[in-house]
């Protein structure tokens, strides 16, 4: 068996659950293809190189699977019809796979740091998100507490109303 990574790119517009949906939807066609799936990494949302569709910003997904190359023309036609992939690419990552069981078991440690890497990135945002919201709420405590000095443009709409 060969080893496949299929990379794609879908709006970042869609929820999590259009997401996992698709995800189960390759998942379903490699395990009727007799396909056996490594790991689906959830990379996220990156800015794109070129805007695609009018899209500046897209959520990447790369999964890894085992095959002998049936599986790769039905991930590819399941992709070209699903309205939410943007762009992607299938690529062959190793030629030949002697030990299944071994890479499996690799490809399920890579898949659970991947997932805790990506749970420290979400906590890392939420706060970063959490002390900038607190920073623009301060700054507009600061705005508001501030009189602001309007006396000079009174005096200009005076004058325009005695001519």
């Amino acid at each position: 068996m060969r080893e496949y990574e299929t990379t794609f790119i879908v709006q970042p517009e869609i929820s999590d659950e259009g997401r996992e949906a698709l995800c189960q939807k390759l998942d379903t066609a490699l395990e009727k293809l007799g396909s056996v799936r490594l790991m689906l990494d959830d990379v996220g949302k990156r800015k794109l190189a070129y805007e695609i569709q009018k899209f500046q910003k897209g959520h990447y997904l790369t999964l890894n699977y085992l095959d002998d190359g049936r599986a790769v023309k039905e991930i590819e036609r399941l992709l070209r019809l699903e309205e939410s992939v943007l762009r992607f690419l299938t690529v062959q990552v190793a030629d030949e796979v002697i030990d299944i069981e071994a890479r499996k078991t690799e490809a399920a440690e890579q898949e659970k740091l991947r997932k805790q890497r990506a749970a420290e990135r979400a906590a890392r945002e939420a706060e970063e998100e959490r002390a900038r919201e607190a920073a623009e709420r301060e700054a507009r405590a600061a705005r508001a507490s501030i009189p602001v000095d309007d006396s000079d443009d009174d005096d200009e709409n005076d004058d325009e109303d005695e001519e």
